[in-house]
């Protein structure tokens, strides 16, 4: 998936969305302001997706990680 270099980081994103969100919800902009500004949200919540997954990757990985070794230590501890 191709990064959007107009989005800094999941933070701004998620301000972003917010902002477009509340925007929409006013419901007193133009027809084809609304679908640029709803086309924008799709990137942003894709990309704020994309970031979320990647972070639960990564968690699932520490908490395998941290498993293998308590699972090693108790190994070598029963060795004693």
């Amino acid at each position: 998936m191709s990064t959007d270099p107009t989005i800094k980081d999941f933070e701004a994103a998620i301000a972003e969305l917010e902002s477009i969100v509340k925007k929409l919800e006013e419901g007193d902009l133009p027809l084809e302001k609304s679908l640029e500004l709803y086309e924008r949200g799709v990137q942003l919540s894709r990309f704020c997706h994309s970031r979320l997954e990647e972070a639960e990757r990564r968690i699932e990985v520490l908490n395998e990680r941290g498993q293998v070794t308590t699972s090693q230590n108790l190994k070598l501890e029963g060795d004693k």
